[in-house]
C-alpha cells in the first residue's frame, strides 16, 4: 500500500476513506489512534490515507475530484 493523501482532520480522512470504499477501492487510514494524543503530539501529519499501488492513480483522481467539487445548494 502506498500513501496517497494526508487528511487534515479525522473527519476528512474518514469521509475520503468511505468515498473510496463506495468506489470499491480498499484503503487504510493510518494515525487514527494518535489523534487522541493531540495534546502531546504535533497536530499536523498524524493521518495518512493508503491504497494498493494498482489503485493509486484512480484514488488520487477521485480524491482530487471530491475535494474540488462545488456543493449544490437548495434554491430558496
Amino acid at each position: 500500500m502506498i500513501h496517497i493523501y494526508t487528511p487534515v482532520t479525522l473527519i476528512e480522512g474518514q469521509c475520503l476513506k468511505d468515498m473510496l470504499h463506495s468506489k470499491r477501492i480498499h484503503s487504510h487510514l493510518s494515525g487514527v489512534d494518535l489523534t487522541g494524543a493531540m495534546g502531546e503530539l504535533p497536530a499536523i501529519g498524524l493521518l495518512g490515507l493508503y491504497v494498493p499501488a494498482e489503485d493509486a492513480l484512480l484514488a488520487k483522481q477521485l480524491i482530487d475530484d471530491y475535494l474540488s467539487a462545488t456543493p449544490i445548494l437548495d434554491e430558496p
